[in-house]
Formats: structure tokens, sequence, C-alpha cells
């Protein structure tokens, strides 16, 4: 799969994220967590697959919004859950 051709990137919007400071739910439950994802069609932050608790993992499949870069600014890709491969 190439980035022109994951139909997922249509979702990709301009978007703030939500909880800049940490993973949304393992903010609100005290749980640690490895690095950051930004969903990329509606903000929402969550930890990564390395992370406890794979919060933008659950995101992704809970809201079907499958596509998400990391919150780090150093970093430059794009990730689809739904096909397991970059965007």
């Amino acid at each position: 799969m190439t980035i022109e051709s994951d139909p997922h990137l249509s979702m990709v919007r301009e978007v703030t994220p939500r909880t800049p400071e940490g993973c949304e739910e393992c903010l609100r439950i005290g749980s640690p967590w490895v690095h950051l994802r930004l969903c990329l069609t509606c903000g929402h932050v969550g930890c990564c697959d390395s992370s406890p608790l794979k919060h933008a993992r659950a995101h992704a499949y809970a809201e079907e919004h499958p596509i998400v870069e990391p919150l780090e600014p150093a970093e430059e890709w794009r990730w689809c859950y739904a096909h397991e491969a970059l965007a």
C-alpha cells in the first residue's frame, strides 16, 4: 500500500490535539504511556502500541478513525491502523 492508494487518507482533517499534555484516557485514569499518537480525523490523543493500554489503536477501531501521526514534533509519518501500514 502506498501513500496515494490508502483510501483512509480522505478522512484526514486539520486537527488540534484535544489533550496535548498526554493520552486522553491515560490522563483520566492515571496510567503511564510511552509515545503519543494524534488522530488526524478528530484530534484525539492516544498512547501508542508500546504503551500498556494502547488507547490510540482502541480509538481508531471504536471511532473508525484509522489515520494517526506521532505527536512528537520531530517525527513525520502517518500510520493507518486499518491497513497496518504507513499511510
